[in-house]
């Protein structure tokens, strides 16, 4: 069920990218081995121009991507995701030398990338992370403290380090960094998370960083971060909405197929009745993803509370379809290797990482009470 904004070569390049994931990419996917990076995956990705397409396209066609691979296989959706996710920030804001260097392996597979902003006090509250960028010297600093929860640890091979270069200067004092994962005292943990993908903690020893592993400005980080999520919240709602989609459509073979108290499935007004809130709340999420990303790409005012509202809804959405979509399988849809099973386990996250939904709950009011003070009504 197509959104009414597509135009007919959008809807026919996600019907190729379903293909695409389903015949190529799911194939590389199984045989991944859980909690590590796929670099075959990666490079396939790569070759389909797929990862350079994360950073010559818009907001739009990111979430036609992560939602078009979603469906068919997860595991791709997400290795491209973390790889726009972690280099977006040197792509956008960073040296020539960076770019130079990291986005031409980026795009083509052959660098991993990660995105390291959360730590164990500062999960969703960006700016009270403590990792400490301390002085030595002019334009140099060793960086001391812990990462945790950061997807692709410690398996990447370079990090978008965010860390306080001024004391008790809160979101002002954070500074973004460039930081290659063979730099001296770096080391990483890998942690066993529900996830696919390698998740881990990053531990920092005095790691040493330059004026030149800088991305953007001093001090002017959390610009950076935020930038970076106002882009990609929208865009973790169509991963969202890849799943839910994949969910409503396994539940309408079955349900239409299922024999049951002398007829089908479907048949059954209570069933038929959850599979049409199913779709109901899908596409309500998929147009407000679109919006979203719409709105970023026009350069739209009030995107951050749009970012933060498509990934709220998205993402409570595949929840409650998934979840009902298991209800109506039974039992077969909790076996290891069931796509229920699968798009269980992967649901969950998306509603705490990148800011967990009560985060986002909070950023939506605060938008809607900024504008309300702007019209000076609030005063």
């Amino acid at each position: 069920m197509p959104a009414f904004s597509l135009e007919p070569e959008q809807a026919a390049w996600c019907a190729e990218l379903r293909t695409l994931a389903a015949e190529r990419l799911r194939p590389l996917a199984e045989k991944g081995e859980p909690g590590h990076v796929n670099r075959a995956l990666l490079a396939e990705l790569g070759r389909l121009g797929l990862l350079e397409r994360l950073f010559t396209s818009g907001a739009l066609d990111l979430c036609l991507m992560r939602e078009s691979l979603a469906h068919a296989c997860t595991e791709a959706e997400t290795a491209l995701a973390l790889q726009g996710l972690g280099a977006h920030p040197v792509h956008a804001h960073g040296t020539h030398a960076q770019r130079a260097h990291w986005l031409p392996r980026v795009t083509d597979g052959s660098a991993v990338a990660a995105f390291a902003l959360s730590e164990p006090g500062a999960g969703s509250d960006a700016a009270a992370l403590a990792l400490a960028a301390l002085p030595d010297g002019p334009a140099r600093w060793r960086l001391t403290g812990e990462k945790c929860w950061i997807s692709n640890a410690p398996e990447a091979d370079f990090y978008t380090v965010f860390a306080r270069t001024t004391p008790d200067a809160g979101s002002r004092g954070v500074t973004a960094f460039l930081v290659p994962a063979d730099r001296p005292g770096l080391t990483g943990t890998a942690l066993a998370m529900l996830s696919a993908h390698p998740i881990g903690a990053l531990h920092f020893d005095g790691v040493p960083v330059t004026s030149g592993d800088v991305i953007g400005e001093r001090d002017r980080g959390f610009r950076v971060a935020m930038g970076t999520l106002n882009l990609f919240r929208p865009s973790v709602g169509a991963f969202a909405v890849g799943m839910a989609q994949a969910a409503l459509d396994a539940t309408l073979v079955h349900t239409a197929r299922r024999d049951a108290f002398g007829g089908k499935l479907r048949d059954l007004q209570t069933v038929a009745h959850q599979v049409a809130e199913m779709a109901l709340r899908t596409e309500a999420a998929r147009l407000m993803v679109y919006a979203a990303a719409t709105a970023y790409d026009e350069g739209a005012p009030g995107v951050p509370g749009r970012a933060a509202m498509a990934k709220l809804l998205a993402t409570e959405t595949a929840q409650h379809v998934v979840d009902t979509a298991v209800q109506l399988h039974g039992a077969r849809a909790l076996h290891r290797g069931h796509l229920l099973e699968h798009l269980y386990r992967e649901v969950r996250a998306p509603r705490v990482y990148e800011g967990a939904s009560e985060v986002q709950r909070g950023i939506i009011a605060k938008e809607l009470y900024a504008g309300l003070d702007e019209r000076g009504e609030g005063r």
